[in-house]
């Protein structure tokens, strides 16, 4: 998601509603409860782990997945893509050196290729050009430096088929729905390369009695082919993503090639970019195949840099000698929820993080605040990396 949800070269990368008082530039959540919660059916927000509890283990895998079932999570979020032998693995692209320990083995040196992914040459091994059997041989790694290293090589990479069954086992043995919420990455590229994802994903969830609104599982793309081709075979809820590259000094959302648009879009020569999509007519289009919104945050509440004496270098907030989002400050939020609930889509939003060089200066390093200002703005539901955070903040 955004530029989170690549590897190199993709990656960088007043009073609002009941509960939320605006002070200065910044929101800060009341600390008074809210008589219900103002999603869209007045339920409380989903809380869905973010390739599962990925801050605290290696993502996309079923340890990983079941630590965020055990920390409270209603959704588990496994990334898809397809092996050469046409199975569907749980990894948060197709290229696999991020996320898995494949560097380390020799026998695959020579898989090492570059490819064309969203209109880029990446060069990295695929899992398309490894078969099941292969992947198995692999073991997954954390991929962000700053977070527990420990658990490298230790945890394999699991299938769809896996991550469902562990779904239905926790869900027995909890004695509460646990829901599955997979994305279809890189549909155009799965298709062009002959492993065509949405039919594997249907005949996955049919077979799991998946087939109502009603199910546990939502299934979400960036890309609107996919969905409207998912819409036309499946009754289950489906979520378009809404991407961007980044935001500038001032908070304004920035499209950049290939974050600028759904790469459908840019295959069949259409203009449209994702902030078309977020557009009053963009909504009702959107409602015409899917059930709801998956936006980056800064869609919703944005935040600037602050430059007080006015030499056109960005203010160090908090004197750390880096500039990050702790030298940001809030702004007020966008019309997107209200306008996204006017047409009958829910929201769901991405993602939250507890480092503290990821958090606004408003929160003050208390990831709760994060969550509380986007849960009183009435958020459907969050994307997070620490789902016991999330769980306690609502």
């Amino acid at each position: 998601m955004l530029a989170e949800r690549m590897t190199p070269p993709f990656a960088k990368r007043g009073l609002v509603c009941a509960g939320l008082l605006t002070l200065g530039l910044g929101l800060i959540p009341s600390t008074a409860p809210l008589a219900q919660a103002p999603t869209l059916d007045g339920q409380r927000p989903l809380v869905i782990a973010h390739r599962g509890a990925s801050g605290y283990l290696p993502e996309h895998t079923l340890e990983a997945y079941s630590l965020a079932i055990d920390l409270g999570a209603d959704f588990i979020e496994p990334d898809l893509v397809a092996t050469k032998d046409g199975v569907l693995i749980a990894r948060h692209e197709p290229m696999l050196s991020g996320t898995t320990d494949v560097a380390e083995h020799p026998e695959f040196a020579a898989r090492r290729l570059t490819r064309k992914i969203d209109g880029v040459d990446v060069t990295d091994w695929f899992a398309t050009d490894f078969t099941l059997a292969e992947i198995r041989q692999l073991r997954a790694k954390q991929a962000m430096a700053e977070r527990d290293q420990s658990k490298n090589g230790t945890f394999l990479i699991p299938t769809f088929a896996q991550v469902i069954d562990l779904a239905k086992q926790k869900s027995a043995a909890a004695g509460r729905p646990i829901g599955v919420y997979p994305e279809t990455k890189h549909p155009t590229f799965h298709q062009d390369v002959g492993l065509k994802l949405e039919d594997r994903l249907l005949e996955l969830i049919n077979a799991a009695g998946w087939t109502e609104p009603s199910s546990p599982v939502i299934v979400q793309s960036f890309e609107t082919s996919s969905l409207k081709y998912l819409r036309s075979r499946t009754r289950v809820r489906l979520v378009q993503l809404i991407d961007a590259d980044d935001v500038d000094k001032d908070g304004n959302i920035v499209l950049k090639p290939p974050l600028d648009r759904p790469y459908d879009f840019t295959a069949t020569n259409d203009p449209r970019t994702f902030k078309d999509l977020v557009t009053k007519a963009g909504l009702a289009e959107i409602k015409t195949y899917a059930d709801g919104i998956g936006p980056w945050k800064r869609y919703i509440v944005s935040a600037r840099l602050v430059d007080a004496n006015g030499d056109g270098a960005p203010d160090d907030l908090n004197g750390d000698g880096k500039i990050d989002e702790r030298d940001r400050v809030l702004l007020p939020p966008s019309s997107l929820i209200k306008d996204a609930h006017a047409a009958g889509l829910v929201v769901h939003t991405w993602t939250f993080r507890n480092e503290p060089r990821r958090l606004v200066s408003d929160f003050k390093d208390d990831p709760n605040l994060e969550y509380k200002l986007f849960y009183g703005l009435g958020c459907d539901g969050v994307f997070s990396d620490f789902p016991d955070w999330a769980v306690k903040a609502r």
